[in-house]
């Protein structure tokens, strides 16, 4: 009996008495993802299919109907062997293997419902194991291994029974290690001592994580499964990120790849979530140009700007709260000197507006220019002086736009 093959992955359809079983046992070996990292599929193909020494359809429910024991499918034209299953009554249920090239590429075994359920085992050429896992009726669980052809360790994942947790580590074909990713416990022995990597015993640990090149990409801390501190790499050796956990404060660092650090940022942590209470902005040679402040309900206190020479280029310094809260600003020359300052409403939601008095200077500290706003931030009045001080203006400005000259 001939069977047309599409690709050597593709179970037999369900027999018609199975009640769709292998349809079942298909949809669940794919949703469970085993096949992701199995060999590539083969050319289509005709199979020859025999159970006990007969020939069998997979495909006609009455070829394998009632029938017990282990179906063998060949290609037609190499007669190399394709897949094995196991029938139990007519039923595809227990052992399943595929081969690639007359070799064993994958096998599992299904339960009476179609899901993968027991061991699972992924094949190299070679013949050693690139995969293995435990299924629990079509779910992973417990400690998931993936190999290198050369049967070093790829990665380990543990799958709990509960829970979304879901612990890894993973390493590069060299051994060293590349990745890592802790739980609320130790739970990847026997495959690494992630007691000791996540810090459950002996106190905080330090941890390298490198390329497949061997650079060192990251150095990590972990203390009671919890990251505590990170530092990741450029290529040239030099630090790019810096993040750290202190208490209930968190510091993260960044820096150009001459090792220059360009931004630092504070978070204060809370139970669920945290909250950004300083972040600083340095320029390519180092110095300090913006300096941002909240306080622990995250609203601004004060945001500072500078010069590259380091003298101040603004100031702005938060007061009061809801509605009546207000930010005064200062602007400076580069010298150092007062450039201009003035006041703005800073409720939450909305734009700033200007409120009181603002004023321009000249880098000589001369008062230049003078606007006074009402509480709605519409200007009222504009005075303006020369270098020398002396009045060159003073209007009364109106709801329209208009003016006219200011009567005491």
């Amino acid at each position: 009996m001939t069977l047309p093959h599409r690709a050597a992955r593709q179970r037999p359809a369900a027999p018609a008495g199975a009640g769709g079983a292998a349809s079942r046992m298909a949809a669940a070996a794919l949703a469970a993802g085993l096949w992701l990292l199995a060999p590539g599929a083969v050319q289509a193909a005709v199979l020859d299919c025999e159970l006990n020494g007969r020939s069998v359809n997979p495909s006609d429910g009455g070829s394998t109907a009632g029938k017990t024991g282990l179906m063998r499918c060949r290609h037609r034209d190499t007669g190399e062997l394709q897949r094995e299953q196991q029938l139990q009554n007519g039923v595809f249920m227990g052992l399943v293997r595929f081969y690639e090239k007359g070799k064993l590429a994958r096998e599992h075994i299904v339960n009476a419902a179609g899901n993968i359920h027991g061991p699972a085992r992924e094949f190299a050429p070679n013949g050693r194991v690139v995969r293995e896992a435990v299924y629990d009726d079509g779910q992973e669980r417990g400690l998931v291994r993936s190999f290198y052809p050369g049967g070093q360790l790829r990665r380990a994942t543990f799958y709990p029974a509960l829970g979304t947790d879901r612990p890894f580590v993973e390493f590069t074909e060299r051994g060293q290690l590349s990745g890592l990713r802790c739980g609320e416990a130790p739970m990847l022995a026997p495959a690494v001592d992630d007691a000791k990597l996540c810090g459950f015993v002996g106190g905080p640990s330090q941890v390298e994580l490198f390329d497949a090149r061997g650079i060192l990409r990251s150095r990590l801390s972990y203390l009671a499964g919890k990251r505590v501190r990170s530092q990741s790499f450029y290529d040239n050796g030099k630090p790019s990120v810096q993040d750290e956990i202190a208490g209930n404060q968190r510091t993260e660092r960044h820096f150009s790849s001459e090792g220059v650090k360009r931004r630092e940022t504070v978070w204060l942590l809370l139970e669920r979530s945290a909250v950004k209470q300083r972040e600083q902005e340095f320029s390519e040679r180092g110095t300090l140009i913006r300096d941002q402040r909240w306080n622990s309900a995250g609203m601004p206190i004060g945001d500072d700007s500078y010069y590259l020479n380091g003298q101040p280029r603004a100031k702005s310094a938060y007061s009061g709260s809801g509605e009546a809260r207000t930010v005064e600003i200062t602007e400076f020359y580069d010298s150092g000197e007062r450039a201009a300052k003035g006041r703005f409403k800073a409720a939450v939601r909305g734009r700033q507006v200007p409120i009181g008095t603002h004023q321009r200077f000249s880098e000589k500290g001369t008062l230049l220019a003078e606007s006074i706003f009402d509480a709605n931030g519409r200007i009222t009045r504009e005075r303006s002086w020369d270098e020398n001080g002396e009045l060159l203006s003073d209007d009364e400005v109106f709801e329209d736009g208009s003016r006219k000259a200011f009567v005491q």
